[in-house]
């Protein structure tokens, strides 16, 4: 009755002051033994009893052993904080847990000289400290599912089991418990106390002047100090006063380390330390049942799920620190945590520290270091934790997905795969408008016009020169704003931002070629393209055609980035070339005679690309803060743009060629045409022959259309963007070609998803998580996926056009530098391009890449120069009175890729070289700055 009675009050006390319950047990055992703190074995049996499985013991809270598979708990993987926590002497010469490190992620160590964190860094163990931890973890206590609330119950719980277990003699409970018990420390701790007068941690007496007495040869004979003997001095029970029912507030130390610690993760206190009472080490490793915010132990208040304990004498041959260091570090990596949520006995552990040896490196004594070391441990590790990783990918394989996952999975009815991305997308409809109330939303918006408006006017002032003045800056700024307006309202992903591409200026330069010298009106022939697109679409999506873009592999799309790229570079340095070349002209060009207009003309050129390009690569850079870079790496265009603009406008006795823009709402040549275009003819009848032949460059444009609109469509969709709303192949694919379709009856050009736009569009709206380990890369934590940023940047793009006189202010050798700035940069990150360069480069050169390692550089040249061949073909015919055909001969580069290369090379080799899994086709290495920026052709 009297224990039932005193285990009540212990329970009603816990959460309001954890100390006093050892004095209530103390109490109890007092009580039940008639001794002041002797081994009382019926006590101490009552609580735990040895386990069939080699001291693991799974102990209620009932203190009754039960099994762990009897009932249904909690072991889901969390991530993981950890403090290491060691027994040193302060100042006071009082013992107290010091915090020596903490892990993230990666390792943290405090200074010693001036006790502030050193850098985040990835933890160096030493072998013998792992083979130790080993050794103490298969002899020492452990206990899963502990279920106890407070640091005085678990201390109680561990050390009963150690005496069990053998570690300690029954005399030294009282030390080791008291020492378990003794008072934590952390480097913020002066700096809080300087703002709040009460302390967050409970005093202890000092241990130092009791430990002697217990190494005596006669100790047993000597009354042993109660263990409750630190906590009830007058100076402990005053100090202790303040943390009964701890609600204060966070400091500013502690809400910015919660920031860096992932949500929902829980904590893992690493105890060690030598002291001079204990004959042998002792150790414990304990998992709660449930986590549990233990007051004063952490620097942070995060639920504490882990404990493990590791005490010894100073004698023996064991280095506390780098053992500490190894569970650690073991517990912050994430195959071996995931274990030791999920382990059911003590070989479980074990098992994970033999899997975590299998992909750890033993470095020998060596004079080697710097970049050579690196490069071979890196080299080294990256091929065994491959493997742990295939392991897992295999156990994923085995288990499939849901059905209906995949949108490109075919249904196998008439417009069966667009009825999906109907109901698929269009319930989320209304979130897509109240998704958008959001600050970055509004940030998003004055980014992506930039983005958006740069393009339009680069494009339409190339485009007004090869097509004289029918279609220009007037017509693309029109058709940006409305087919973007309707395709934010109909479409399925409203990520993608609508706009003119460079394979669409390629078509249109050749179709205009071809128009003139068969005496064809160019914009009639557009017409009838446009309805030729809209049958092709709609047969496209009745037959479920958007599948397709699965055949367009890595071969493919290495080269129609690579062909746009050179286009761009080509033609920049094309226009320059003929700037030059008027100098020496017969014609009465009064201005163009002059060498002040060409080497002018250079001069913006190169400024504007300079400026742009080392704008974008300062986005990376130590400078400044990283908000501060990347609104100046961000808006670089713009930026380079108006910096040159201004240059031109200050030298006023040098003329350069400047943009075309009519004045108000009117086409680029009111002369030659008006908005709306008779298909018939406008000036004389259009042939029938061409009404039917307009058939083939209808699908010429819909095969660009198609392959730029479904590939960008996979890269904003990509697993790693964490999208909920999904997508919608089929649907966009049929409103994108239907509005160019239908623009061309009022001579607008066609529209694809511009993938440069849209990826920045998507990574303006992505959220990074805060919960970012020191050292270590953000997270997409959500993508704000809705419908106004995209509907908001149309709107603005369209209002541009009243704004015709601060564009009629841009050179187009401006617009120049910018077509190479794109050409240049859509090269990064392209494999083919990065291969390349590996066929000049001697093979102790080549990179780290896995198709590197795993396919024979002769093969691996091979490859490239069959890539290289249909590079060049492509460039031929373009060059050639065929250009108009190009798209149908880049398409062809689909069955080369499937029948021939299939032939030539095995599918190792096909797999490291053409497989998207390897390295990204895209450059994403500015992750780490917040969000990617991926370079595609624009």
């Amino acid at each position: 009755m009297i224990d039932h009675y005193i285990q009540t009050i212990m329970n009603l006390y816990c959460d309001a002051c954890p100390y006093m319950v050892m004095i209530l047990h103390s109490s109890l055992t007092f009580y039940s033994s008639g001794h002041r703190f002797e081994d009382v074995p019926g006590v101490r049996r009552h609580l735990v009893r040895k386990s069939t499985k080699g001291q693991v013991v799974h102990v209620g809270k009932d203190h009754q052993e039960t099994s762990i598979r009897s009932q249904k708990k909690d072991r889901t993987p969390h991530e993981v904080f950890v403090e290491l926590n060691e027994l040193i002497m302060d100042k006071n010469q009082e013992m107290q847990w010091r915090e020596t490190a903490r892990w993230i992620k990666f390792e943290e160590d405090v200074e010693e000289e001036t006790d502030r964190w050193g850098k985040p860094h990835v933890a160096s163990l030493s072998f013998r400290s792992l083979l130790e931890l080993r050794k103490t973890i298969s002899h020492g206590a452990v206990l899963l599912d502990l279920d106890q609330k407070t640091l005085p119950g678990i201390a109680h719980q561990v050390v009963e089991q150690m005496i069990i277990s053998d570690q300690i003699k029954a005399e030294d409970r009282a030390n080791v418990l008291r020492a378990l018990l003794l008072k934590h420390s952390h480097p913020s701790d002066e700096k809080e106390h300087s703002h709040n007068p009460f302390p967050r941690n409970i005093s202890a007496a000092s241990l130092g002047s009791m430990l002697p007495h217990h190494h005596s040869s006669n100790h047993i004979h000597q009354p042993e100090p109660s263990v409750t003997e630190p906590l009830m001095g007058s100076a402990s029970l005053k100090e202790s006063t303040p943390n009964i029912g701890m609600h204060r507030s966070k400091s500013k130390h502690e809400l910015k380390l919660l920031e860096k610690i992932p949500e929902n993760a829980e904590a893992t206190v690493v105890l060690v330390g030598s002291v001079d009472f204990l004959e042998q080490p002792t150790m414990a490793f304990v998992r709660l049942q449930e986590a549990q915010e233990l007051d004063s132990v952490l620097e942070v208040p995060v639920p504490v799920r882990f404990i493990f304990v590791l005490l010894g004498p100073s004698s023996t041959n064991m280095d506390y620190h780098q053992i500490g260091r190894s569970i650690s570090t073991l517990m912050s990596d994430k195959h071996f945590h995931e274990s030791a949520y999920l382990a059911d006995d003590r070989q479980d552990l074990l098992n994970a520290i033999n899997g975590f040896l299998d992909c750890s490196i033993v470095l020998p004594p060596s004079e080697m270091g710097g970049e050579e070391l690196l490069h071979s441990v890196s080299r080294f590790q990256k091929e065994m934790l491959r493997k742990r990783e295939e392991q897992g990918a295999l156990l994923s394989l085995l288990s499939p997905g849901k059905p209906g996952d995949d949108p490109l999975q075919r249904t196998g009815r008439p417009f069966g795969g667009l009825i999906r991305d109907v109901k698929r997308r269009y319930p989320k409809y209304a979130s897509d408008f109240k998704d958008a109330l959001n600050a970055q939303c509004a940030a998003a918006v004055i980014f992506i016009y930039f983005a958006a408006l740069s393009p339009a006017i680069t494009f339409g002032g190339l485009l007004g020169e090869k097509t004289e003045g029918l279609i220009g800056v007037s017509e693309l700024i029109v058709a940006t704003a409305l087919q973007g307006i309707l395709f934010c309202l109909l479409g399925a992903q409203p990520l993608l931002v609508v706009g003119f591409s460079g394979p669409l200026l390629v078509f249109e330069e050749a179709f205009y070629s071809f128009c003139k010298g068969n005496g064809v009106e160019y914009l009639t022939g557009r017409v009838w393209i446009g309805f030729w697109l809209i049958i092709i679409v709609v047969m496209m999506v009745a037959l479920e055609g958007s599948f397709l873009v699965r055949f367009v592999s890595r071969f493919t799309q290495e080269i129609f980035s690579c062909l746009i790229s050179l286009i761009f570079i080509f033609e920049t340095f094309s226009k320059i070339g003929k700037v030059f070349a008027l100098i020496n002209a017969k014609s009465i060009g009064f201005v163009w005679r002059e060498p002040n207009t060409a080497l002018l003309s250079l001069v913006l050129m190169s400024g504007t690309f300079f400026i742009a390009f080392y704008l974008r690569k300062f986005k990376n850079s130590a400078f400044f803060p990283g908000k501060l870079r990347r609104i100046i790496g961000d808006f670089g265009v713009p930026i380079a743009i108006l910096i040159m603009v201004l240059v031109d406008y200050s030298i006023r006795d040098t003329y350069t060629q400047k943009l075309s823009v009519p004045s108000g709402f009117s086409v680029t040549s009111p002369e030659k045409r008006g908005w709306v275009i008779n298909p018939l003819g406008m000036d004389t009848p259009f042939p029938i022959w061409m009404m039917f032949g307009s058939m083939l460059p209808a699908l010429l444009v819909f095969i660009l259309i198609f392959m730029e609109t479904q590939i960008t469509t996979l890269i904003v969709s990509k697993k790693e963007r964490m999208l909920v709303k999904g997508s919608g192949f089929h649907l966009d694919l049929l409103v994108i070609v239907v509005l160019g379709g239908t623009s061309a009856l009022f001579g607008l050009p066609w529209m694809a998803a511009a993938t440069v736009r849209s990826v920045t569009h998507a990574n303006a709206l992505t959220v990074m998580s805060k919960a970012v380990a020191p050292g270590d890369k953000p997270r997409i934590q959500e993508v704000k996926e809705q419908r106004v940023t995209g509907l908001l940047v149309a709107i603005l793009v369209g209002l541009s056009i009243v704004i015709g006189d601060l564009l009629r202010q841009i050179p187009i050798a401006v617009l120049f530098g910018i077509f190479l700035y794109m050409g240049v940069m859509s090269l990064n990150g392209i494999q083919f391009t990065e291969r390349l360069m590996l066929l000049l480069m001697p093979p102790k050169y080549h990179p780290d890449h896995t198709y590197v390692r795993k396919v024979k550089t002769l093969r691996m040249h091979l490859y490239t120069l069959i890539q290289l061949v249909c590079l060049a073909s492509l460039w031929a015919v373009m060059s050639t009175v065929a250009s108009l055909a190009f798209p149908f001969v880049l398409i062809l580069t689909v069955p080369v890729k499937m029948f021939l290369l299939s032939r030539i090379f095995t599918t190792r080799e096909m797999q490291c070289l053409d497989s998207d899994d390897a390295e990204p086709i895209f450059d994403e290495r500015e992750v780490h700055d917040e969000y990617s920026e991926m370079h595609m052709p624009v």
